[in-house]
């Protein structure tokens, strides 16, 4: 290394990935010896037991003689389908996400001058600290706005008078503020990048105390404000669909480890925002349209279903796409047969694709859906049973929505929010332990070696 100036230059770095891989390497069917469960999933893919909840049950297979038997996917809130509250908020032309937030906060539907008066509280709580906006989003802009609602969490600590106490009275008070604020730290964060990286215009809208959630969110990253009552649903919807996944999905358990060391409130929900940036959690909507680009270069006729199947092996074999081998969009942790989300926003998708120029696309996806299965059977050969999962069509949803897709994951995180609050409240109520699995060492035994010696 004395041949090279002490400077983090490409040169430099490859020398040390060199130096790291030599010392680090960890044989996979190691994994098999000791029974690690990679994952926390057992070998038959079903995810180990690391708690008890009350708030979700996110339902996709049963257990038959030690077997994993596929079954219909079903989401539940607190004891009741999300596809009846869909429906009932549907059938009295509603929004539904307030509703569902306070459902999955307090354990019970809210009556009707419950929801009403929380609508209003939401409504009151969405205005940001003094001068946040200024110092905080404005001077400090980043190109993606998951990373800017994380490190604006955070910075919400420093503005809070009480940031520390655990209790459920202070605990609750920062959720509620979280859930109501978080859409104006994405729509602040937005115009900003779009000011500093895009070199377009940047604007700032009131805030309608008038407005739901979905309202808000659209009158405030549109530059006219304008919105048609359907699109606002559309979106609420979605909001509804991704408020809560159970308590082992990545991001809800990041907030439950990082809220059983006994941390701030802040600290645990952006922790769980860096783990829905991932491509592989809260980023595969993004990756479903980067994927729709590929198939439209790559297909001549999108009509055409073994052109389609062919391309779908190639991608499969990583000799297409991105190279990463993937089907985004397809495939779930627990889900098999059917992602229950997935199959309510279809029937969105499909109505608001053709209204909208791209039912074409909406078809495309719709046969890569169809299609998928036998191929990863052939490619694959494990005869799991595989379906579409949510992604598949939110991100399409948000295109023809016209929501820009620097927004498609930071919506997510807007939705989950009010998941991660009711998980840190239970963890804190219930948990009472530290989260603390295990690692087996596999470095070999080896003595200390003089400097001089070496």
């Amino acid at each position: 290394m004395k041949n090279y100036k002490p400077e983090l230059t490409k040169d430099t770095l490859s020398i040390l990935c060199e130096e790291f891989k030599k010392n680090n390497y960890i044989d996979p069917e190691d994994n098999e010896k000791y029974q690690v469960k990679r994952g926390l999933r057992n070998p038959d893919g079903t995810g180990v037991l690391a708690g008890l909840t009350r708030i979700c049950t996110v339902h996709g297979y049963i257990m038959s003689e030690n077997e994993r038997v596929p079954v219909d996917g079903k989401l539940i809130y607190r004891g009741i389908d999300v596809a009846d509250i869909v429906n009932g908020c549907t059938a009295d032309n509603r929004f539904s996400f307030e509703e569902t937030c306070w459902l999955l906060l307090f354990g019970e539907l809210p009556t009707k001058d419950q929801l009403e008066w929380f609508n209003q509280l939401i409504s009151e709580c969405r205005v940001l600290p003094p001068y946040f906006a200024e110092d905080m989003i404005i001077k400090a802009p980043s190109q993606d706005i998951m990373n800017k609602l994380a490190r604006s969490v955070l910075a919400l600590y420093s503005y809070d008078e009480n940031p520390e106490e655990l209790t459920l009275y202070n605990v609750l008070r920062q959720s509620i503020k979280l859930i109501a604020q978080l859409p104006i730290i994405m729509a602040y964060a937005y115009q900003v990048k779009r000011r500093q990286y895009n070199g377009e215009s940047m604007y700032f809208h009131p805030v309608n105390k008038c407005q739901s959630t979905a309202e808000v969110i659209l009158s405030t990253i549109r530059s006219d404000m304008k919105f048609t009552d359907e699109e606002a649903k559309l979106l609420d919807l979605c909001l509804t669909l991704h408020a809560e996944h159970g308590g082992g999905n990545n991001s809800t358990f990041t907030a439950r480890v990082v809220t059983s060391s006994g941390t701030d409130t802040y600290s645990a929900i952006s922790a769980a925002i860096g783990s829905l940036k991932g491509p592989k959690h809260g980023g595969a909507n993004i990756k479903v349209i980067e994927m729709l680009e590929h198939f439209k270069t790559g297909i001549k006729n999108w009509e055409d279903e073994a052109e389609i199947y062919e391309y779908i092996k190639k991608v499969l074999r990583k000799e297409a796409g991105d190279g990463s081998g993937l089907i985004y969009g397809m495939g779930h942790a627990v889900y098999t047969l059917s992602d229950p989300r997935a199959v309510i926003l279809k029937k969105k998708a499909k109505k608001l694709a053709e209204e909208n120029g791209i039912g074409a696309e909406f078809r495309l996806l719709e046969l890569v859906e169809k299609l998928t299965p036998a191929a990863f059977e052939e490619i694959r050969g494990n005869g799991k049973a595989i379906s579409a999962n949510v992604d598949m069509y939110s991100g399409l949803v948000y295109k023809a929505l016209k929501i820009p897709q620097d927004v498609f994951t930071p919506l997510f995180a807007i939705a989950r929010v009010s998941g991660w609050c009711a998980h840190r409240i239970e963890e804190l109520m219930a948990g009472g332990r530290i989260i603390r699995p295990a690692y087996k060492a596999v470095s070999p035994s080896c003595g200390y070696t003089a400097l001089d010696d070496r």
